[in-house]
């Protein structure tokens, strides 16, 4: 009995014996992970803030009618540039003439009595320097000649808001400007003040209305002194770059109390009418720190908790940075510090890479050419 329990026990006294000595073995040394590094470089770095816009027609008008009556001609193309001056609508004008001229012969009825109120009181003057008659009748008709001087310039007033209003009757362009679809057709019947005809706005020159915090109004007050034709980018919807120049037109007269924010408007050409009224874009405003700039691959940048971390091959270890970054350009970044010059930075490899870890360089990767304006 004795001796099978020693031979149960030696299997399990080799197998401590081996466990035993595993344990005191060190751990085996990670082997150095590959990496691919570029050299962080100073390079001219232009790059723009950004700031959503609405394109706004610098004069917008609606056409309202001044006088009632029905549409009896309309003299445009819907959606046409029309010149300033140009007739747009008729309102039906025979009443409004008819009173034209009711008004005009008023106006010959009262000079043909203050006439003859004039003449009445030269010869009662004359007659009473001979007292040929009396002084009540002078003055009567001294008060004739003034009723008659005053029903004149009622007829006058008369004939001038009939001349008005026969004028209302034709609506014309106020200024030269694209003109939309009519609201009304012939035929249609027009209130005073009420009934929307259509819409004319201004197209050439044209705005882009902007809102900035508060902290910014000094420098578009700024730029709006000393700004460049490389100042102020458009982008439209479709990405693409508007080609023309802006310039600050007007910064809005006080700050919305409730947002801290203040409207601005860009003036910009557009003799192509490639900006409409309305569209949505972002302005692009030239950074005041463009310049000389580090610049690294945006793929070298990893972030943990709002924070920006690079690693830097040192020898055969990685050292990690943290950095503060400027704007994307291209397929770079702006390093506004944490990096020198010359430092290489690791661009693959380094998502399994911790601080100090062992490297081995591969083939370096290009840095890539900074380019002329961010994304």
């Amino acid at each position: 009995m004795k001796n099978r329990y020693i031979l149960f026990l030696t299997p399990i006294a080799l197998l401590f014996a081996v466990s035993c000595g595993k344990k005191s073995k060190p751990n085996a040394e990670l082997p150095p992970t590959p990496v691919n590094v570029a050299e962080a470089k100073t390079a001219e770095a232009i790059y723009y803030d950004e700031y959503q816009g609405t394109v706004t027609a610098l004069n917008i008008v609606e056409l309202r009618s001044q006088v009632s009556g029905f549409i009896t001609g309309i003299f445009f193309k819907e959606g046409d540039v029309v010149p300033q001056g140009k007739e747009l609508y008729e309102i039906d004008r025979r009443k409004y003439v008819a009173a034209y001229n009711q008004a005009e012969a008023n106006l010959g009825s009262a000079n043909a009595n203050l006439v003859k109120a004039q003449k009445d009181i030269d010869r009662y003057n004359m007659l009473l320097q001979n007292d040929a008659v009396a002084r009540q009748t002078v003055d009567q008709a001294q008060a004739a000649y003034l009723s008659s001087k005053g029903d004149v310039d009622v007829a006058k007033a008369a004939v001038l808001s009939a001349k008005t209003d026969l004028s209302y009757a034709t609506i014309t362009a106020p200024f030269t400007g694209r003109i939309g679809i009519s609201q009304v057709r012939l035929g249609s019947q027009v209130s005073p003040g009420t009934t929307l005809l259509n819409t004319i706005s201004s197209e050439h020159p044209i705005g882009v209305d902007v809102v900035i915090n508060e902290q910014d109004i000094a420098r578009f007050y700024k730029l709006k002194q000393n700004g460049t034709d490389s100042t102020f980018k458009l982008k439209l919807s479709n990405d693409s770059l508007y080609n023309e120049p802006g310039k600050v037109l007007a910064i809005d007269r006080g700050v919305n109390n409730q947002t801290g924010t203040v409207t601005v408007r860009i003036q910009f050409p557009n003799k192509q009418d490639v900006l409409k009224d309305g569209m949505s874009c972002v302005l692009q405003v030239l950074n005041s720190e463009s310049g000389n700039r580090l610049i690294i691959p945006y793929k070298a940048i990893t972030e943990q908790m709002g924070e920006f971390f690079v690693f830097v091959a040192q020898d055969t270890i990685a050292l990690q940075h943290k950095v503060k970054l400027g704007p994307r350009i291209g397929a770079n970044v702006v390093v506004m510090s944490g990096l020198n010059q010359g430092d290489q930075v690791i661009t693959d490899g380094f998502q399994r890479l911790r601080d100090k870890g062992k490297i081995t360089l591969g083939k370096p990767a290009a840095a890539g050419a900074p380019a002329g304006g961010a994304k």
